[in-house]
């Protein structure tokens, strides 16, 4: 067989496997769209036959919103009551405070007043101001003296060291707080009637004014400058 026999063969072999194929199937945009929304319906029938017995989706959507309204509710309805909790527990804690204000002033602050009036400080007020720091009221409401450290002072006896304690003790410590002891009126009538010169100022007490007078008689008639 010549080779143009051959070339005739598989030309016409090649006609024939071309006529046999079949053509290319074009679809239009409304055979895309149709294809498109059955496989969506048939998705949406899959997955929806799992849940059919929870009802409608649209019902369930609705319920799902409902619930979440509901919870967003209960949290401002409890925040409210939190702040209502709030504002209860401070005023609780400054009526706390105004009683123990109150209870600190009749246990700590008129004993000390009234101890250091006693025993003749110059100024009760400012005694008071500097123990006040030493004095506390315990658990119990009771009064207690305590030391630098914080712990609570004993007497000699093991009894606790009281108010009137504690102020005694720091006007024995600190004289210059204690107002002179005043004179009588025997003693002040016995140098008044004294003439200037003759007077023994070791007896004058210079928070009397007339012994101040006296005083300056004496240091007059006396050439002291």
């Amino acid at each position: 067989m010549t080779e143009q026999n051959i070339g005739t063969m598989e030309a016409t072999a090649a006609s024939e496997t071309e006529q046999q194929a079949p053509a290319a199937k074009t679809f239009t945009q409304e055979e895309v769209n149709a294809i498109l929304a059955k496989t969506k319906s048939q998705i949406e029938r899959k997955f929806a036959s799992k849940y059919e017995d929870l009802g409608d989706p649209d019902e369930l959507r609705s319920i799902k919103t409902d619930y979440e309204k509901r919870q967003q509710e209960q949290q401002i309805k409890r925040g409210e009551f939190e702040k209502t909790l709030q504002e209860m527990a401070a005023k609780k804690d400054a009526e706390i405070q105004k009683r123990d204000s109150v209870i600190k002033e009749y246990k700590v602050n008129t004993p000390l007043l009234s101890a250091a009036a006693q025993y003749r400080a110059v100024n009760a007020e400012q005694v008071k101001a500097l123990l006040s720091n030493q004095v506390r009221l315990n658990q119990d409401g009771e009064v207690e003296v305590i030391g630098n450290d914080g712990s609570v002072r004993y007497r000699d006896s093991g009894q606790p060291l009281g108010v009137e304690d504690l102020v005694r003790e720091f006007l024995d410590s600190n004289p210059h707080f204690v107002s002179a002891s005043p004179a009588t009126t025997n003693a002040r009538s016995a140098i008044s009637n004294q003439a200037p010169s003759k007077v023994d100022i070791t007896k004058l007490d210079m928070k009397i004014p007339e012994h101040r007078e006296i005083y300056r008689q004496y240091r007059k008639e006396n050439g002291i400058a």
